[in-house]
């Protein structure tokens, strides 16, 4: 797929973790928030107009996407869809609608775990797992449970680096769950530790729903954030998105490099 991009692993985006002595970052203002239905029609609109088929050559190995928060896999089948073109097996959380965890976070946690084993174990490889928003907080803490199973993890507009603060989403949060989505901080020292597999975060600087600083990694070794231009409820389907996750996913199992740009026009790659 043809993309355009750049690198700048020299000078980083400045991210913000949430400590004793630094704020979270705030939530995007609410005019950019304004605007992402119409962003992400019309981006859903380019992909459709523009989109080309792929060769397939991938491995087959399963690749499992969770939803955003709201959403369920219907949101998610665009990238679902374009997964399996290339060659692997996309497949959904299996869970329906994205109403956050209900309960006890870690049983509730555990139990989606043992069910996203149960979906990967008929391929007999390890998995990718793809989170949008939310649901990379999931992929995320999936992967820390499922020790060895999972070969790496791509979220995509996920703001593990903040707070509840950090989105615009919070009442709507509340209205699907119930409860205040807030974090205290052994949970989120929690969140904001990536797995211990290569973990690829994809942001984007106008995101109208949540901080693009509370999507950047700290770390080093197998992390890497990737800068894209996109609205956040448009980045299942933004083709600089798919071109990024096509690259991620043809990678050899436990042959994880990171990835490079060819092009310095549109995004950027930041290794930390």
């Amino acid at each position: 797929m043809m993309h355009s991009s750049r690198t700048s692993p020299e000078s980083p985006p400045m991210s913000t973790t949430a400590t004793a002595t630094t704020l979270p970052p705030a939530a995007p203002s609410w005019a950019l928030f304004g605007f992402e239905p119409l962003r992400a029609a019309l981006e859903y609109a380019n992909l459709r107009l523009t989109k080309s088929r792929c060769d397939p050559t991938g491995d087959g190995h399963p690749v499992v996407i969770f939803p955003g928060l709201g959403t369920d896999g219907r949101s998610v089948e665009p990238l679902r869809e374009f997964c399996n073109e290339l060659g692997f097996t996309g497949l959904g959380w299996g869970r329906g609608l994205n109403t956050g965890p209900k309960g006890d976070v870690d049983a509730w946690l555990a139990d989606l775990a043992a069910h996203v084993r149960s979906l990967a174990a008929p391929s007999g490889k390890r998995m990718t797992l793809i989170g949008w928003s939310l649901g990379g907080l999931y992929a995320r803490e999936v992967a820390k449970l499922l020790d060895g199973e999972v070969r790496q993890v791509i979220t995509i507009g996920t703001p593990f680096a903040g707070s509840a603060d950090s989105t615009n989403v919070g009442l709507f949060y509340r209205l699907l769950n119930g409860q205040k989505a807030v974090l205290d901080p052994a949970t989120a020292e929690r969140v904001a530790t990536a797995p211990a597999v290569p973990t690829t975060s994809i942001y984007s600087r106008s995101d109208g729903v949540v901080s693009w600083q509370a999507c950047v990694q700290k770390g080093g070794g197998q992390v890497q954030n990737i800068e894209v231009d996109g609205s956040h409820c448009g980045l299942g389907w933004n083709r600089k998105v798919w071109a990024v996750v096509a690259d991620r996913l043809a990678q050899p199992d436990r042959g994880w490099k990171p990835y490079r740009c060819n092009d310095r026009r549109e995004h950027r790659s930041d290794r930390h």
